[in-house]
């Protein structure tokens, strides 16, 4: 990803506040009287990541990793604790990725990039979209937006807003429409435009997993026919502040459609941060992006080192 600036650090740390305060007051009280890791500080830094919304599964492969480490030093000072906790889950998270170095200014594998946002209603899909598009287009990229959410007039009207805000052209058509037609549409005059990065967005209505699944299915297929492979992104956005409901959302997606990459938003607001960590340890799908404010500058390339530096470090 190349190195991570000044600003966005600070940004960072600003945006994981309530998070990182709610967790270390934990893990101070987890420790308390205590010299050395033992069984009963296990047990309390347990209880305190899974009240952090890290998840049990994950928790518990986090725990094991400790017990492991204890286990061949034979001896660490709780004063260790917060160290061996970054090292632990930086390499959980880690394996959860595939090495890709991203940044929005590196050149594209494929021209257009196709991206198909999916995402329940009110989790900040179409904010992120706007957001995506003003990084791609600063990085110097031609955005395209396609607004295939046509079962909600407002969803039309907020990416048209955010098209007009960050300059992007939009394909988009009545309300009620064929999504799938708007898919087609978007990605052709994406061809005929020679846009660098289109980026469509989908109806966010679980209304059944039945429905979902053909909708998105169709949406693919019709992609793939207009240019081979797209989608090659299938971004799913979380609201990262619903704590264990992401893990919800992710499990319905994931089942509706091939998701391979999640955007956190509106960790900023939150103290629940902790489950970037869970969602991408249980779904193996990397976190590509995470939200930390309201301005179009506060969507963030993930870095997993720097993410976890800023949640344990005081």
């Amino acid at each position: 990803m190349g190195l991570f600036s000044r600003k966005e650090k600070e940004v960072l740390n600003k945006g994981l506040e309530k998070t990182k305060e709610s967790v270390l007051k934990k893990i101070s009280r987890a420790i308390v009287g205590k010299s050395k890791v033992d069984g009963e500080v296990l047990d309390n830094l347990e209880e305190v990541l899974i009240s952090s919304d890290v998840g049990v599964e994950t928790t518990l492969n986090i725990i094991k990793r400790i017990e492991e480490r204890v286990s061949r030093d034979k001896y660490l000072s709780t004063e260790e604790l917060n160290v061996i906790l970054k090292e632990e889950i930086a390499g959980l998270l880690a394996e959860q990725d595939n090495g890709e170095i991203f940044s929005f200014s590196a050149p594209l594998r494929v021209k257009p990039w196709v991206i198909m946002v999916v995402g329940v209603n009110g989790v900040g899909k179409t904010t992120t979209i706007g957001k995506l598009g003003y990084h791609f287009k600063v990085a110097g990229k031609k955005v395209v937006f396609g607004a295939a959410d046509t079962f909600r007039a407002a969803a039309v009207d907020q990416l048209t807003i955010w098209a007009e805000r960050v300059g992007v052209d939009i394909i988009k058509q009545q309300m009620g429409s064929d999504p799938a037609s708007v898919a087609y549409d978007t990605l052709s005059s994406a061809l005929h435009h020679e846009a660098d990065v289109v980026i469509v967005d989908t109806a966010g209505r679980l209304h059944n997993k039945v429905t979902l699944m053909n909708e998105l299915s169709k949406i693919r297929r019709v992609m793939s026919k207009v240019i081979p492979g797209a989608p090659h992104e299938v971004l799913l956005i979380l609201d990262g502040s619903t704590g264990q409901n992401a893990f919800e959302q992710a499990r319905q997606f994931a089942i509706a459609t091939e998701v391979n990459a999640l955007a956190l938003t509106k960790l900023d607001g939150t103290a629940k941060g902790g489950v970037v960590i869970g969602i991408s340890d249980q779904f193996k799908v990397p976190v590509k992006y995470i939200g930390i404010g309201e301005k179009m500058e506060d969507l963030q390339v993930f870095n997993k080192f720097e993410f976890v530096d800023s949640l344990f470090t005081a």
